[in-house]
């Protein structure tokens, strides 16, 4: 029966390992495509919609892998970048590998050479080839500073226009390749694993590195004779790559590699294939420019790691005077070392921009760092010649068919030169526009703004203001003179009014008692005659009053009286 309590904790054991498995970045991107496939190392595939916002997806003559089938080519831009974000701790490396297969997608039998930069720094450059059968790949190790990586190509010639085929991210644990700091970055040169039946990556290594079959000219082939692999050190190499070594013939004759670069990073890997029988010794020493190691024999069932770091010229394995056996390897890793990375441009620089990008969709074709690596800056950005931390100088939106309001972007206060013309920017002019200490020249022009120039522009002598073509615009004293007239204009037309609507009341006032005058003059005059006749009619003696009833215009009863006289 089972010991509850060590189930419990292998249960938590295994819980953790997934933990940290499933927390590791571990992307890879297939550019040029929407689609989301597992290739035949288990690796799942994602397309590349979510990382980038420019370029032209093409086809090539591949069949696989299948991420060779598909690119994605930049014709418009200077620098070109894809942003993957990268969730891991601060100083934790990550490894990122690009892919580059021409085949042929333009039909012009015609590969194109190009730059490659991650994050602000360059990588190198990008020479493909024209063989069907040639993939190339380019690697780096670093520690990302932020939550989010880039990958950018960038032309170098007119005509040369860059491409990509694939991405991948994959994130390595705490202290691996902890011999160089996080200051620098690692490109790898390559990775072998001597005699080895075949490449190894995924899933035998869990970070997915490259292990191509190398071997010595010359020299011998070993198979470890167990399987059994205690593999304890932090760049923790698969224990596939471990199985199989290499060693010369002769048990006095070394191992000696040659480096076309300069600034060497190396990882050595040394496994006793056997269990060494009585009187036989394995003793070496590594040997390099400038540094000797002291002698040690490669273990049984376990590795011997080597970590040589800023080295130069040839790297030699010798056996010591007393071994009895040849120096043997197992796998080795070679870097060289990155001049020490930018920190990029300016944060509040970076920020600022981010800013327009999200106000206007026209803005996010462009990505990575906008001033660096130097010469592949973002077209509409100039900036400082400090490329440790540069800051953005000059900034050229003209005719970029923008509408809208500006965001505040005051936070580049380093900006020297705002041009914005010709575009459909609307509402007021900013007032942030004098809070720039440094600025000399503002273009305004063409657009739809309205309402005052703020005093603080008009006010600055040090700033070249151009506003032409704005014609809501106005000067805050035009505004006012304007506005005054407006008023005046306004109370003007309500006295008019006024005063003819008074007269009018008043003509028609005089004609109503001028018509009920002669209606009532007409009436005396009919009763006068009436009466009159009667009064021949009649022989009275006496004079009398007589009245008698009539309707007034206002529609009552009043009463008319007259006096008749014999």
């Amino acid at each position: 029966m089972s010991n509850p309590s060590i189930t419990l904790s292998l249960l938590l054991l295994i819980s953790f390992s997934a933990k940290l498995s499933s927390s590791r970045v571990f992307l890879s991107i297939d550019c040029g495509t929407s689609d989301a496939y597992t290739d035949q190392h288990s690796i799942n595939w994602v397309g590349d919609a979510n990382y980038t916002h420019t370029g032209e997806t093409h086809t090539t003559d591949a069949q696989i892998p299948l991420w060779a089938g598909t690119l994605r080519a930049f014709p418009k831009l200077r620098k070109s970048c894809y942003t993957i974000p990268v969730p891991v701790p601060v100083g934790v490396k990550i490894l990122v590998r690009a892919w580059f297969y021409y085949g042929n997608y333009d039909g012009k039998s015609s590969p194109p050479t190009f730059a490659l930069s991650f994050d602000a720094n360059m990588w190198g450059e990008v020479l493909t080839v024209p063989m069907s059968t040639d993939l190339v790949y380019r690697e780096v190790i670093y520690a990302v500073d932020g939550d989010a990586a880039s990958v950018c190509v960038a032309q170098v010639e007119e005509g040369q226009v860059p491409f990509i085929n694939a991405i991948e991210v994959r994130g390595l644990d705490s202290g691996m390749y902890g011999n160089m700091d996080s200051s620098r970055a690692l490109f790898n040169v390559y990775r072998s694993a001597f005699d080895a039946p075949g490449p190894v990556r995924f899933p035998d290594d869990i970070y997915d590195r490259i292990w191509l079959p190398n071997n010595i000219t010359g020299g011998l082939a070993f198979q470890s004779d167990t399987s059994m692999m205690h593999v304890n050190i932090t760049d923790n190499p698969p224990a596939s790559v471990l199985q199989n070594a290499s060693s010369t013939s002769n048990a006095l004759q070394g191992i000696v590699f040659s480096f076309d670069t300069f600034m060497t990073y190396i990882n050595l890997y040394f496994v006793e294939m056997t269990k060494l029988r009585s009187g036989e010794k394995r003793f070496i020493q590594v040997f390099t420019f400038d540094e000797v190691t002291e002698p040690f024999s490669p273990p049984y069932q376990s590795v011997r790691e080597i970590c040589i770091t800023n080295s130069s010229g040839p790297l030699s394995i010798r056996p010591t005077n007393d071994s009895t056996l040849p120096p043997i390897i197992s796998a080795m890793e070679v870097f060289t070392i990155s001049d020490p990375l930018s920190n990029g441009t300016n944060a509040k620089d970076v920020e600022a921009l981010k800013l327009l990008q999200h106000q206007f969709d026209a803005l996010q074709a462009w990505a990575g760092d906008p001033c660096l690596p130097i010469y592949y800056n973002w077209e509409w950005v100039k900036c400082s010649s400090d490329q440790t931390m540069p800051r953005i100088t000059s900034m050229d939106l003209s005719s970029m068919d923008l509408s809208g309001v500006l965001p505040d972007f005051s936070a580049m206060d380093a900006l020297k030169s705002i041009d914005l013309h010709n575009n459909s920017f609307s509402g007021s002019i900013p007032d942030f526009f004098g809070n720039f200490p440094n600025l000399k020249e503002l273009n305004l022009a063409d657009n739809y703004f309205s309402g005052p120039i703020p005093s603080s522009l008009t006010n600055n002598n040090n700033i070249t203001l151009h506003f032409s073509g704005n014609q809501k615009l106005c000067q805050s004293y035009n505004c006012a003179v304007s506005a005054e007239k407006k008023k005046k204009s306004s109370g003007n037309k309500i006295g008019l009014i006024f005063a003819i609507l008074v007269s009018i009341l008043f003509i028609i006032s005089i004609v109503v008692v001028v018509l009920l005058y002669r209606r009532q003059k007409r009436t005396a005059e009919t009763l006068q005659s009436i009466y009159e006749g009667n009064m021949h009619g009649q022989h009275h003696t006496n004079a009398r009053v007589q009245e008698m009833p009539m309707r007034a215009t206002d529609g009552q009863t009043s009463s008319f009286s007259f006096s008749l006289y014999k």
